[in-house]
């Protein structure tokens, strides 16, 4: 089981590390860079994962990976770093008060400003209960958010990488 982790802990706490760092980067360019932060998640997870999965296809596996063990390595990947990003940033906001309150007022503005679009979509009720959710943000949502948005899509990138890095032998 250990060398199907080795490479996974590798990739998992550096695209951790890399989100981390985008996240408190971004955070002096941009009022709110959880967006951008997230942007840079859809790149930097399917990187991860292949990365992780060629190596130990490559380097502990004699060229050889089923779909199973795609699936582990990448599964250990991406969850590594949606953890890490969350715990990081979450960690971050809680150091940084001010950057909180700036990212608040804006996902706040920014609801406001589309209140129209909104109402024509889904109704006054769902507007008034997002509304509500907003002015009760914390910290953790934000990360958790960011946390779920690196892992959701880590599980269809692992699907997809491990299918076309698959090989078993003849």
């Amino acid at each position: 089981m250990n060398k199907y982790l080795a490479t996974a802990y590798k990739f998992g706490l550096l695209g951790g590390f890399l989100s981390i760092v985008s996240f408190y980067v971004l955070s002096h360019l941009y009022p709110d860079p959880t967006n951008l932060n997230l942007v840079f998640g859809y790149i930097l997870i399917p990187i991860s994962i292949f990365l992780s999965v060629k190596f130990y296809k490559d380097y502990s596996n004699s060229g050889f990976l089923s779909f199973a063990e795609g699936m582990t390595v990448g599964f250990v990947t991406y969850v590594l770093i949606g953890l890490l990003s969350t715990v990081g940033i979450w960690m971050i906001l809680l150091s940084s008060p001010e950057l909180f309150d700036l990212i608040k007022t804006q996902k706040i503005e920014l609801l406001l400003q589309n209140k129209d679009m909104i109402l024509s979509q889904v109704g006054e009720n769902s507007f008034e209960a997002t509304q509500k959710s907003m002015e009760n943000l914390s910290p953790w949502n934000i990360a958790l958010n960011d946390g779920l948005w690196k892992i959701i899509p880590g599980m269809f990138f692992s699907i997809i990488i491990s299918i076309i890095l698959r090989k078993n032998p003849n």
